[in-house]
């Protein structure tokens, strides 16, 4: 059994079906959340290809003694770029959004093309990345990028969420999209810091307020030699995640919700916060958060989509001037087509 922090349907014709998992926890604990079933099930084969008990809400974490001074709430993406203009203007702190090429660090960017309406694919699969919407998106990103941002985005490849957490934690960004294991190290390490660094929900866009965020997807391999073990493992897990939630400090959300039925009450006042009401930004966090491959599902061309960087190229290209952005959107569309025109032969979407 293994688990990976985003899904990986490009697995599934080397692991088993999981429904009997999902089956059994439903029995026992009610209707998963469909950010589950869209992160780990495949309607074109009718199966399973992985598990996921959990999700990891990525707020904004912002420092609002910075925003305060400028008189701007980062709740837009629109204000966002004005806020964090007069920011770094003032006191030169950037708004923090990773251009690198790992695909953890593109969630921020997915977020900002479904909130102006735009997405890979649509709710069937097929590809459209080629559209207004997403001119609208990056010809955004390029205006922030210029005007709130700084050139250490690009560079920036670092192996893991943490250090790049940093940037907040160390005073140097003014907000930044990431999981409360921010405020969570501030409260630890630096309880000052903790109280200038506030959670909001993903910024709203012109269309909607929607983020993409990180879902451990857990799979049993088919030639594993103990199945039936892996799964009990994963359905007791799933019965106990009412510790699993309090030990990750409010990180791990459940696609369970029957499983953590006073989470609402946990968050709404929680003694280690600066305030202890600081978490229940989180409390509706669902309405705001997809999936991987919004609107559609998780499948393997999404996968594969991700790992080419074609993302974050594209938007890099467009903000630093390389390419134009009708350019940068035509060349990521073409890669895109040509992913799925692959996995589609394959029958897998």
């Amino acid at each position: 059994m293994f688990m990976y922090p985003t899904p990986l349907p490009a697995f599934e014709d080397h692991v088993i079906d999981h429904r009997e998992i999902y089956e059994e926890c439903e029995l026992r604990y009610g209707k998963p959340i469909d950010l589950a079933i869209r992160s780990t099930y495949n309607p074109k084969t009718k199966k399973y290809f992985g598990f996921s008990p959990s999700f990891i809400p990525c707020p904004t974490n912002y420092r609002k003694d910075l925003w305060d001074g400028v008189g701007v709430l980062p709740d837009t993406w629109e204000d966002v770029r004005i806020g964090g203009r007069k920011i770094k203007q003032e006191h030169g702190n950037p708004v923090w959004i990773s251009l690198s090429n790992r695909q953890l660090h593109t969630m921020p960017l997915r977020s900002i093309m479904y909130s102006f309406g735009a997405s890979v694919q649509d709710d069937e699969g097929n590809v459209v990345l080629g559209s207004k919407q997403t001119l609208e998106a990056v010809r955004f990103f390029k205006a922030l990028y210029e005007e709130a941002m700084t050139k250490e985005a690009i560079y920036w490849d670092d192996l893991t969420c943490d250090i790049s957490d940093q940037f907040i934690l160390s005073g140097k960004a003014s907000l930044l999209l990431s999981s409360i294991s921010v405020t969570r190290t501030a409260e630890r390490e630096n309880p000052e810091i903790s109280k200038k660094i506030q959670l909001a929900k993903t910024p709203k866009g012109p269309v909607r307020r929607m983020g993409q965020y990180y879902i451990p997807v857990y799979f049993i391999w088919e030639f594993a030699e103990n199945i039936e073990g892996a799964k009990q493992f994963l359905i007791d897990y799933a019965s106990n995640f009412r510790r699993a939630f309090l030990a990750s400090n409010f990180r791990d959300f459940p696609c369970f919700p029957d499983t953590v039925p006073d989470l609402k009450k946990l968050i709404a006042n929680d003694s280690r916060g600066h305030p202890p009401t600081k978490y229940n930004v989180l409390e509706d966090v669902l309405d705001w958060t997809t999936n991987m491959g919004y609107p559609g599902y998780a499948n393997a061309a999404i996968e594969e989509f991700g790992s080419a960087h074609v993302i974050p190229n594209m938007f890099r290209e467009a903000a630093t001037g390389e390419s134009k952005p009708e350019d940068a959107i035509k060349d990521a569309e073409a890669e895109c087509k040509r992913i799925f025109s692959g996995w589609r032969a394959k029958g897998r979407i």
